[in-house]
C-alpha cells in the first residue's frame, strides 16, 4: 500500500463517484469517509486537504 504524503491524487472519470480517503492508501482510516462533489478539474477534501485531480476532466 502507498501513503498519501503529497496530498495530490490523480484520478479519472472512471473513479467517480469520489470518496475520501481512498482505501488503497495506508491512511484510509484517517477521517470519516466523505463523498466529494467534483465540479472542476481539482477537488479538495475538507477533512484532510488532499487534492484530487481528474486527469480527463475536459474530455
Amino acid at each position: 500500500m502507498a501513503t498519501n504524503e503529497e496530498k495530490l491524487i490523480q484520478i479519472s472519470k472512471n473513479d467517480l463517484p469520489l470518496a475520501c480517503p481512498l482505501e488503497e492508501f495506508d491512511d484510509w482510516d484517517g477521517h470519516p469517509r466523505v463523498y466529494l462533489q467534483v465540479d472542476a478539474k481539482r477537488t479538495i477534501c475538507p477533512y484532510c486537504g488532499t487534492t484530487y485531480e481528474v486527469t480527463d476532466f475536459d474530455e
